[in-house]
């Protein structure tokens, strides 16, 4: 809904141009030309201020003036260009024949600047997803690196062990002279005095056994 328009205390007439206003100001100025904006509105029959001509003429109806979309191209120079000036819409219009530094400047505000902030709200979210990502994987080669270093510290330091019980399966162990402690000395016993002690144990006993008539063939 287009807002009606109001006037001031000079009688200067506010607010959105209509048609006919539009065209009694094209048809003054393509005749005439802008020789004065403050006494042009008079003799172009408009209740207008000479400023709210000269910026109607210079934004809206001059010939050279491009209306429509913007096209991808002229995006891009907008945007470089003022990453690289700021907001000098005027220097950037100079890029872009046919558009106006206000058309320009209203079109950064209602349609870039939007559409360059969610550019960079989701290249963040993004980013932040990624840190992430490579945390979560940096904190799986710790937990890896650090039970690789635990099992190797337990084989550690079992090692004696199996070393102890390797030397008992390869080695002689049970044919190796006995050791006999008692509270004042230690002496040893040799395989051959052990297997001549056992049979003076046992050959009394199977000799009784004999008397009773036990067979041990079978």
């Amino acid at each position: 809904m287009v807002r009606a328009p109001t006037y001031d205390e000079k009688g200067m007439k506010r607010g959105a141009w209509s048609k006919e206003e539009d065209d009694k100001l094209r048809a003054y100025i393509l005749r005439y030309g802008h020789w004065n904006w403050t006494q042009l509105p008079k003799f172009a029959g408009l209740s207008r201020s000479g400023k709210s001509c000269r910026l109607r003429w210079m934004n809206y109806l001059r010939p050279d003036i491009k209306h429509g979309n913007y096209t991808k191209e002229e995006e891009d120079t907008i945007i470089k260009t003022r990453q690289q000036h700021g907001n000098k819409w005027a220097l950037i219009a100079a890029k872009l024949p046919g558009r106006t530094d206000n058309e320009i400047k209203n079109y950064w505000h209602t349609h870039l600047k939007k559409k360059i902030d969610k550019k960079t709200d989701s290249a963040d979210q993004e980013h932040e997803e990624t840190s992430q990502s490579d945390q979560a994987e940096r904190q799986e080669i710790n937990l890896a690196a650090s039970t690789s270093s635990s099992d190797h510290h337990r084989h550690a330091v079992g090692s004696p062990v199996n070393s102890l019980c390797e030397d008992i399966s390869t080695r002689d162990f049970w044919t190796q002279p006995f050791v006999s402690d008692s509270e004042n000395d230690y002496y040893s016993l040799s395989s051959d005095s052990c297997y001549e002690y056992t049979i003076d144990i046992f050959d009394p006993v199977m000799q009784e056994l004999q008397a009773f008539d036990v067979d041990f063939s079978s």
